[in-house]
């Protein structure tokens, strides 16, 4: 017979699960209580000195930082320019891969290419400059003769009396003063430094952009690795979809820029205007600036125009006028719409944008940046937000 006092089986075990499940719920609330502490020591104005000291510690680091960057504002400015240069020459060195040529020898032939591009480059502005240079100074008696026998010059005179006579006067004495010559020799060097400073900021751009090229297929999955995995196929379709719009983007630049030296040149060498061949390279550079380079040439390829034949400099600036329409609604749109494609007023916002913050680089960047940052809300955020039904 069964004692009703002995507890079964079941009421057994009952008892110290009970317990346990009693025991766990002190402990979390336990550390719940000794939790609260912890959260709420930073928002609490208990230790005024502590607080003060964190707030100003993180004040000074901050400011630590900008003082960083400023500085290296001029190396983060050269990372920049051979990165762009990198992801622009990418393209080029993948179309030699795709006729079965290896990445390294791509590289190779890629930048023997733009090294002999740029040799060519300097033996036809370098001489050209000093031959001008030298041509100047010892004309310059002659051009203030030939100026002072010129009816401008009668015309200046005859409004303005002898103050005209005066000042060219004192222009011959300054000329003539070998004190001002050396002042104008320092000032000449000054030049000198500044040129040598942009070529050797030049050869580091070169130097990264060939490291940065080399290494561009790593760079890439890196970034991609960053993401979490389940989203790293997507990631890395936007990253290759961002380099190769920005490689496009570049070598639009390019091509455009390239035509507008063609037209120069073509232009300066029918018209009988002086050195058609520096005013092509010129053209060439200037152009390569986003939105207002070819506005540029053309005020500066008018004037130059001008000083040798009013004529010629209408003729120029009237033909350059109807290329920079043909330009804006036939060539740009072929060239650049299979590369990126960016509405009209967000180009010129972020290329304003851009060239205030960080100026010509910020400029050169804009038009990349603003489609990169559209392809990410197309691709992430609207479907998204579509998904929210």
């Amino acid at each position: 017979m069964t004692d009703a006092s002995v507890p079964g089986p079941d009421s057994t075990s009952d008892v110290p699960e009970a317990a346990q499940a009693h025991s766990d719920a002190d402990a979390v609330a336990l550390k719940a209580h000794e939790a609260v502490p912890s959260r709420t020591f930073w928002a609490n104005l208990n230790q005024p000195f502590a607080l003060g000291f964190l707030i100003t510690l993180g004040g000074l680091a901050a400011i630590v930082i900008g003082l960083a960057v400023s500085s290296l504002s001029t190396i983060l400015i050269y990372i920049g320019f051979a990165l762009f240069a990198a992801l622009g020459l990418d393209p080029v060195v993948r179309n030699l891969e795709r006729h079965k040529v290896a990445r390294p020898w791509g590289i190779v032939i890629v930048y023997g290419a733009f090294a002999v591009l740029l040799v060519g480059v300097l033996w036809l502005i370098i001489p050209t400059m000093v031959t001008q240079i030298s041509s100047f100074i010892t004309n310059i008696p002659a051009t203030i003769t030939k100026f002072q026998h010129s009816d401008f010059y009668d015309w200046l005179q005859s409004n303005f009396g002898d103050q005209v006579s005066s000042i060219t006067d004192q222009i011959k004495d300054f000329l003539g003063n070998p004190s001002n010559i050396a002042a104008i020799g320092g000032g000449v060097v000054k030049v000198g430094v500044t040129i040598g400073s942009v070529i050797s900021g030049l050869i580091i751009v070169l130097v990264l952009s060939l490291y940065f090229l080399a290494s561009l297929p790593s760079m890439k999955v890196a970034f991609a690795r960053l993401a979490p995995a389940r989203n790293r196929p997507t990631v890395s379709s936007m990253i290759e979809q961002i380099s190769g719009g920005i490689g496009g983007y570049l070598g639009g630049m390019v091509v455009l820029a390239f035509f507008n030296s063609i037209v120069a040149g073509l232009l300066y060498l029918f018209l009988g205007l002086p050195f058609p061949l520096l005013m092509a390279v010129a053209a060439f550079c200037i152009t390569l600036i986003p939105l207002v380079g070819s506005v540029l040439f053309w005020f500066a390829g008018t004037i130059v125009a001008l000083f040798s034949s009013p004529l010629a400099a209408l003729v120029f600036a009237i033909i350059y006028l109807v290329y920079m329409q043909i330009e804006a609604y036939v060539l740009t749109p072929r060239v650049m719409n299979r590369a990126i494609s960016v509405p009209g007023s967000l180009v010129i916002i972020g290329a304003l944008v851009g060239g205030t913050l960080l100026g010509l680089l910020g400029a050169l960047v804009a038009i990349p940046v603003t489609a990169s940052i559209l392809l990410i809300i197309k691709q992430i955020f609207i479907p998204r937000q579509d998904a929210k039904v």
